[in-house]
């Protein structure tokens, strides 16, 4: 049973609402260009930090799991105490990381940052959670749309400018960029976003939590080591046992508890559980053009297929990507007016689908990789701008904040189990070039078409999602 929301007196100081919209969309890019911060330094980072391969690969790892935990919980606590309040919280943490990451010339520093650092990805559904409650119903669909994209833009943006910050100056700066931006956001959020009114009160679920967070560390911790553990290693498949217990038990206590963590009645709302999957699902399409089209790009010549790319070449190549998102959303949101959002879902499946598909004919030269991640960024644009308003169409205003951020998890896990996937096929098709293993065109070009078929898979299960005009009912009941 979900508590009753109660109302708290509004902030009494003004605030100026026109600007929430473009403070709370620059909150969640600046969130997302953090998690691909480091991606340009990545081969560098055992010599920077005179550690292991095995051992920095914890630098992502790390933010990773502290992400699938913070979410969640910073999504229900914001519905309790407030979304603004957790909203500074999550971004305090992004600077507090950044100063730490920046400070940083061994590798438990580097990972402690890291880990601050995913703390922070509560960001975005509690900007989408405090856009329900302030803005007019007219505004409400463009607004969430950009901020549900803001996720993807900071990605594709962030890895040109990792890259230039990473090959002109020192590494460390890259660091300090991220605690600048998180200061600059921080006062942005300070002056403009109001404290929202709608709150849920209550306890919070503390053994909720410590079981949710148990379950998806376990689970995410296989999922990302497993290719280097061995997949039917006893540490793997026993991370996978524990997960999978863990996380029945969660949910029959979830179940029972008068105040969940997340309620898994309203969860199993059809529009919600089929969106739900249909995001994680997608999230997983998504993630396989991370993945592919950087490494086509920076290929050497000599394979045959590889275009001979620096890492900050083959950034510009993917930025343009993120600028399609922002530009689509006011498209998503339209069309979600008009038509639903659930038609809006399954209209950017079919042209992810269709992106992939060119892609895995497409790959022979960089204009041919600029159209495909085009097609594929304009896909996620329509697809990310509908989900928020399905869900908010589904769930009282009082669980906004913790919808949100469970469907943003949904769609975390699809792009961990993606990773994972992706890793372990061109593990397998191989090239031997000079010595070096590299991935072969036919591993790149299958998983692409996997990509494909993880957007049409989407696009089943978006079919199945309830027909509903939400146009006007994502403000709340």
């Amino acid at each position: 049973m979900s508590a009753v929301p109660t109302e708290v007196d509004p902030a009494p100081a003004p605030v100026r609402t026109g600007a929430v919209v473009p403070v709370l969309a620059s909150a969640g890019i600046t969130v997302a260009l953090m998690q691909t911060l480091v991606i340009p330094l990545v081969p560098e980072l055992p010599r920077l930090l005179h550690a292991s391969a095995a051992g920095t690969a914890w630098a992502i790892t790390a933010t990773l799991l502290a992400a699938a935990v913070a979410t969640p919980i910073m999504g229900r606590l914001g519905d309790m105490y407030g979304k603004r309040r957790m909203l500074l919280i999550s971004v305090a943490m992004l600077v507090t990381g950044s100063v730490v990451a920046a400070l940083s010339s061994s590798l438990t520093p580097m990972i402690v940052g890291r880990a601050l650092q995913g703390l922070a990805s509560g960001v975005i559904p509690l900007g989408i959670s405090i856009m329900r409650d302030e803005l007019p119903s007219e505004k409400l669909g463009t607004a969430t749309a950009q901020m549900s994209a803001s996720l993807g833009v900071g990605g594709a943006l962030g890895l040109p400018a990792a890259a230039l910050l990473a090959e002109n100056t020192n590494w460390h700066n890259l660091f300090w960029v991220s605690a600048g931006l998180g200061l600059v956001v921080f006062g942005l959020v300070l002056r403009f976003v109001p404290e929202s009114s709608v709150r849920s009160g209550g306890r919070f679920d503390v053994l909720g939590g410590v079981g949710l967070s148990a379950g998806l560390i376990s689970l995410l911790l296989a999922i990302s080591q497993g290719a280097g553990w061995g997949w039917t290693s006893g540490r793997t498949l026993g991370l996978f046992a524990f997960a999978v217990v863990v996380l029945l038990v969660w949910g029959w206590w979830e179940r029972r508890t008068t105040e969940p963590l997340v309620d898994l009645r309203t969860t199993a709302r059809p529009q919600v559980l089929l969106t739900n999957l249909a995001s994680m699902v997608f999230g997983f399409a998504m993630f396989a053009m991370s993945l592919v089209l950087p490494q086509l790009l920076q290929m050497p010549k000599a394979t045959g297929f590889g275009l001979g790319q620096s890492m900050l070449a083959s950034g510009l190549v993917m930025g343009p990507s993120g600028l399609v998102m922002l530009l689509t959303a006011p498209l998503s949101a339209r069309i979600s007016k008009t038509r639903g959002p659930k038609v809006t879902l399954m209209l950017g499946a079919v042209v992810v689908a269709a992106g992939y598909g060119f892609g895995s004919v497409l790959m022979g030269s960089v204009w041919e990789l600029v159209l495909v991640s085009l097609l594929i960024g304009a896909g996620i644009g329509l697809a990310y701008g509908a989900m928020p308003a399905l869900i908010m169409a589904a769930v009282p205003v009082s669980e906004t904040a913790a919808a949100n951020s469970f469907n943003t998890l949904m769609r975390s896990i699809g792009t961990s189990v993606s990773s994972a996937v992706a890793g372990v096929i061109l593990a397998q098709l191989t090239i031997n070039l000079g010595g070096y293993t590299l991935p072969s065109q036919t591993g790149f070009r299958v998983v692409l078409i996997i990509g494909a078929g993880a957007a049409l898979s989407a696009l089943a299960i978006a079919s199945f999602i309830p027909a509903r005009g939400v146009s006007g009912s994502v403000r709340g009941r």
